[in-house]
């Protein structure tokens, strides 16, 4: 039987990912956000238009009504604002890294030989500024996945072809 060797890590000398330059989101990606919070909120208005017009009863709380709806359409643009500028990815030799959040920043880690997927998608808003999002598919299942959103078309192209590189060296 051969020697077995469980040597201990010095954790100390591991690199740390919190030193990595992360690339931010195309600044194109906020007018996209910004277009669909308001086209949400415009569905959202209409709907309560109609309903105070065929419901006279609730005239008396349109002031109340109409208040909460912008104080949560600012709260929404504000949170969304908070979560563009924590947005931010990473390639490096041996993984993918993705930070997010808005309260707490998570930042997930994807080695490249859990990649088994990786997808190019484009919406109609994000179409029309030229931009993109990739999507990385892992072994790990859904919760593992990531998407990152607000990249110019281009660059995305680049990194599916890089990605889809890295998963055929793998196999």
């Amino acid at each position: 039987m051969n020697n077995f060797s469980n040597e201990t890590i010095d954790t100390t000398q591991l690199p740390k990912f919190e030193e990595v330059q992360f690339s931010i989101l195309d600044s194109d990606y906020w007018k996209v956000t910004v277009l669909n919070v308001f086209v949400f909120f415009l569905i959202i208005g209409l709907g309560l238009a109609v309903l105070l017009f065929f419901n006279r009863g609730l005239l008396i709380f349109v002031v109340g009504i109409s208040a909460a709806y912008f104080v949560f359409l600012f709260l929404v643009l504000l949170l969304s604002r908070i979560s563009f500028k924590k947005k931010g990815f990473a390639f490096r030799t041996h993984d993918v890294l993705f930070r997010h959040g808005i309260v707490a920043t998570n930042t997930i880690v994807i080695p490249y030989n859990r990649v088994q997927h990786v997808a190019l998608h484009e919406g109609l808003v994000s179409r029309y500024f030229g931009l993109a999002k990739i999507e990385v598919f892992t072994a790990g299942g859904s919760s593992s996945d990531i998407e990152i959103p607000g990249i110019k078309k281009e660059q995305a192209e680049n990194i599916k072809q890089l990605l889809m590189g890295k998963i055929q060296k793998q196999l």
